[in-house]
């Protein structure tokens, strides 16, 4: 059965933070994800997700200067150290809000004047974040926890470090820890590949977490290229059990947009389906 987890970062934008997660139950959702939880208190995150009677199931590690730039610390090299924190602090917050994994952004490559980075500039990235990745990984599994890689499209985030499937399963087979696993974000595979199905198949058995959104413009996953009803069908015969996270942003208001959501049991406090 497809769990649908309310991505607060992006959805029901119309309230205060902290009132999305009861904008969220109200509209039917049992879970939720979101960039990052560190401009709160976990006891004042854990109060929200009491009263609403929501799961927390991902959020990302801290991912250095939001605001100058930066996407993630995982495969910088020279930053070693403050990943090592980050990964203290997600695990504590993690611990906090009973949320059973974490993502790690890779973070971005250094690109030359024709939006390049050099063989050995990506050489020192990929040492780096094999690394990081494995001291990440090993510190969750303390804690009964997993750690997230997401490749990301390069339209969206121009030089992230992950940007393709292959390379993600590389990296998971070259750590070697078992709750290092894949996100698999429908949109950004469809941006950068394609090929779907193919993908979700053979990437099955390291998938932790999937993501969807319309392609190309980001909006409601009933609008755009990307049937996702087959999809969804497929994840369900292969035994799916986890959560599909809904990271989109909403062509209008967010409740206005979950009548495709009406299948997976989306409702409203009255237990209306949405319409569109």
């Amino acid at each position: 059965m497809i769990r649908l987890a309310a991505n607060l970062s992006m959805l029901f934008t119309e309230h205060e933070f902290l009132d999305r997660f009861v904008a969220a139950a109200e509209a039917g959702f049992r879970g939720v994800e979101y960039l990052f939880p560190y401009a709160y208190t976990p006891e004042a995150l854990r109060a929200e997700l009491d009263e609403s009677g929501l799961e927390q199931v991902l959020f990302n590690l801290p991912p250095g200067d939001w605001e100058a730039g930066e996407r993630g610390l995982a495969s910088l090299p020279g930053r070693e150290a403050e990943f090592r924190d980050s990964v203290v602090e997600a695990l504590r917050y993690a611990e906090a809000l009973g949320c059973s994994r974490v993502h790690a952004m890779a973070g971005l490559l250094p690109m030359d004047a024709d939006g390049r980075a050099q063989e050995d500039v990506r050489a020192a990235h990929h040492t780096s974040y094999v690394t990081n990745l494995r001291f990440a990984a090993r510190e969750a599994a303390k804690l009964d926890r997993e750690v997230l890689i997401e490749p990301i499209n390069t339209r969206d985030m121009p030089g992230f470090f992950l940007s393709h499937q292959d390379q993600a399963m590389a990296v998971l087979k070259e750590v070697g820890e078992p709750n290092l696993r894949l996100q698999f974000d429908l949109y950004h595979c469809q941006i950068m590949e394609g090929d779907l199905t193919h993908h979700l198949e053979r990437q099955f058995p390291r998938i932790g977490h999937v993501q969807v959104a319309g392609v190309p413009q980001r909006h409601e996953p009933d609008v755009g290229e990307v049937h996702y009803p087959a999809l969804f069908a497929r994840l369900e015969a292969l035994g799916y059990g986890g959560w599909v996270g809904c990271e989109y942003c909403p062509a209008g208001g967010t409740r206005e947009g979950l009548g495709w959501g009406r299948a997976y049991g989306l409702t409203d406090s009255h237990g209306a389906t949405q319409g569109r």
